[in-house]
């Protein structure tokens, strides 16, 4: 039988102890909302300034102790974070790409190619808790956090999502977790289901130092060179931080004052006025070019991962 993690909410309705001030970023400067469109989706959301908030989306991620070990003691290391890094970056993309653009046909070809390696990643005796990358709710708590990844930048960009555009905009990131085994009825009903969900699941991260070392070690670049990681580094650490929520950065020990509040709001007012200007096919280039990669591997039969 799988392992289950979080109690049954429609046999066993529970509040959540967390609320979203402690489990979402706090914005409290946004730039005015200017896509007007009625209905917004998770496509309206793909933009190359949300890379922005990647290292941070793992932290996430890695933050449940079950997905944290397996992926720091993967023993699939041609995917390994640590030892392939442009790799992982470019099959965590190709996967968020496929999942919202692609065909079934082509969901179903790297659901395949995402399972060849998922078969591997299972916890061993010596493991401090028990893993296996097939369990579904633990696919949904990376769902999970890829949608917040989504959500996040697509207001800070675009400004805030109205209640309606929201709901539509939560209803169309579905294949982020059923493109593997997260099942429809899984996903939550509702975009207010989502909070009590999320909120319930932040209950159960617990950050280890063995898996905040990994972190950390992921957050200050230390898979790359020395010269590209002193020049990048303060800036994805910046970054990073400011795209965690409070529950995360406590988990962490890492400290978030109303200064740098204020950077990273003003950094990204700013940086929401020049996205006007950027003809959105140069802004969600990078898709396309994965898009196009996914294409020919599976034309040509190679390797998708």
């Amino acid at each position: 039988m799988p392992m289950h993690y979080l109690a049954d909410q429609a046999a066993e309705p529970q509040l959540p102890t967390l609320t979203c001030q402690e489990t979402r970023i706090q914005i409290t400067q946004r730039t005015r909302r200017w896509n007007r469109k009625p209905v917004v989706t998770v496509v309206d959301a793909l933009d190359f300034w949300s890379a922005a908030a990647s290292a941070a989306n793992v932290v996430m991620q890695l933050s449940w102790p079950e997905v944290g070990y397996g992926v720091a003691e993967s023993r699939v290391h041609s995917g390994a974070l640590m030892y392939h890094p442009w790799k992982r970056l470019r099959t965590t993309a190709q996967y968020m790409a496929v999942a919202i653009l692609g065909t079934e046909e082509e969901r179903k070809a790297y659901r395949e190619a995402v399972n060849v390696a998922h078969r591997q990643v299972r916890s061993t005796n010596e493991s401090p808790v028990k893993y296996n990358a097939f369990n579904r709710e633990l696919q949904l708590w990376v769902a999970a956090c890829l949608f917040i990844f989504y959500e996040d930048t697509y207001q800070l960009l675009h400004g805030k999502l109205t209640e309606e555009q929201a709901d539509a905009f939560f209803r169309s990131a579905m294949p982020i977790g059923t493109t593997l085994q997260v099942t429809e009825d899984m996903w939550p009903a509702t975009r207010k289901d989502f909070d009590v969900y999320w909120n319930t699941a932040c209950e159960r991260i617990q950050v280890d130092e063995f898996v905040r070392d990994f972190l950390m070690d992921l957050v200050n670049l230390k898979m790359i060179n020395v010269v590209p990681r002193l020049i990048l580094a303060p800036l994805l650490r910046f970054l990073t931080v400011g795209f965690l929520a409070p529950v995360f950065r406590e988990q962490l020990g890492l400290e978030w004052t109303d200064t740098d509040r204020r950077r990273f709001e003003h950094l990204f007012l700013f940086v929401a006025v020049v996205n006007r200007c950027i003809p959105r096919r140069l802004r969600t280039y990078n898709y396309t070019v994965l898009m196009r990669d996914l294409r020919w591997r599976l034309r040509r039969k190679k390797p998708l991962i």
